[in-house]
């Protein structure tokens, strides 16, 4: 199941690098995307949109502001799922999404692995 992590950082700190060990953990194919470069246990995070396929689940570690320059993106990726980790809760990108058949949960990507729900 190939996910993107959209706000990845490789500050150890931020829940989206957590996240980024815990899917490869778990078997999970990962590309993180942020605005830095770096790279988050040997994988580039990529910058900008890049070009995707076979997307399967869009975990979000970006604020609905922050989101807005994407939609499009995130909805060209055709995903099955998009994930509103806290804080990421975006009523507008949801109903969006819900447009084009998307799967939208809000909950917290590390508490799905954890509990076996991802």
């Amino acid at each position: 199941m190939k996910t993107v992590v959209l706000g990845a950082s490789n500050n150890p700190i931020r829940y989206s690098y957590t996240a980024v060990h815990q899917l490869l953990n778990r078997g999970h194919d990962v590309i993180p995307v942020g605005i830095k470069k770096g790279d988050i246990a040997g994988i580039p995070i990529q910058n900008g949109m890049p070009e995707i396929e076979d997307v399967h689940t869009i975990t979000l570690y970006l604020n609905p502001k922050r989101q807005e320059q994407y939609y499009d993106y995130i909805l060209g990726l055709n995903p099955k799922r998009i994930i509103f980790n806290p804080g990421t809760e975006n009523p507008a990108l949801i109903q969006l999404a819900q447009t084009k058949n998307i799967e939208t949960e809000i909950a917290c990507t590390l508490v799905m692995l954890s509990v076996g729900s991802y």
